[in-house]
């Protein structure tokens, strides 16, 4: 188990170039420390437990890679053994410590295998579907000084010129695509003067904002509509898994009797 947590914590450091083994060992046996046999089945264990791992190497290669952390990590652990480390208050107190937030950790990872799915995700997606309310979205781009006056003269260049984008690299602070946005996206002052422009059409006098001054130009008008589930799904997970854990301690605390006290010794009503 010692072993196993170790590898796992450092396997970032490990991953360097080098050759692959046949991952067998000899019978079973990865390697042995003053007599104590490390197990292939241990290294095992320790890739099956990490999902990140497993799809990014194969089996062999963790092995490759990890075995000396697996000695290195029993020749350290046989040492503080011989120091007698275990038998201090300091390695059992610490050890409780350990067993608790292991037991939670487990529980909790229980509970969002049983709660968190697939269907649970798919679920939550009809309900943004179903409440989404669709709304005008602009595609637009912008070149942004830091001046009126500036402002103003790339506003005389392009009715003289027209060529947005050769401008937009000659004077803007920052890139000048914006994709698609709904107003709310936008600050009040920038996103009231894009929303009156038409397709086509740009701002005819600067527009300020917190940032400096724009000069906006709208490419595309369309209505919004709901962003397809691979594109969401990950925040979805997330949502759902935080609300998940959320209820389940919200459960347990009602479930439970529980007597706080303040710094004073008074309890806490």
């Amino acid at each position: 188990m010692n072993r196993k947590y170790i590898a796992l914590m450092i396997m970032s450091a490990a991953f360097l170039n080098g050759g692959e083994v046949l991952a067998a060992g000899k019978d079973g046996v990865a390697a042995t420390v003053n007599g104590k046999n490390i197990m292939v089945e241990e290294i095992e264990a320790a890739y099956n437990v990490n999902p990140a791992v497993k799809n990014k190497t194969s089996f062999d290669e963790f092995y490759s890679k990890t075995l000396d952390i697996f000695v290195d990590g029993e020749v350290v652990y046989q040492a503080a053994v011989a120091d007698k480390v275990t038998e201090t208050p300091e390695y059992k107190v610490q050890l409780e410590a350990l067993k608790e937030e292991l037991a939670r950790k487990i529980y909790l990872e229980k509970q969002m295998r049983d709660k968190v799915t697939d269907g649970a995700i798919r679920q939550l997606y009809n309900q943004y579907k179903n409440s989404f309310k669709g709304e005008k979205e602009i595609k637009a781009k912008h070149i942004l000084v830091d001046s009126e006056a500036e402002a103003k003269e790339v506003i005389a260049k392009l009715k003289e010129e027209g060529d947005f984008d050769k401008l937009a690299k000659e004077y803007s602070k920052e890139p000048a695509d914006l994709g698609y946005f709904t107003k709310d996206m936008m600050v009040p002052e920038f996103a009231n003067a894009a929303f009156a422009l038409n397709k086509g059409q740009y701002t005819k006098n600067p527009v300020k904002t917190q940032f400096g001054y724009h000069v906006i130009l709208v490419e595309d008008i369309r209505d919004a509509k709901p962003l397809p589930l691979k594109q969401v799904e990950g925040k979805l997970r997330t949502m759902l898994a935080q609300k998940t854990m959320g209820d389940v301690v919200k459960s347990l605390q009602d479930k439970a009797t529980i007597v706080k006290y303040d710094a004073d010794g008074n309890e806490i009503k």
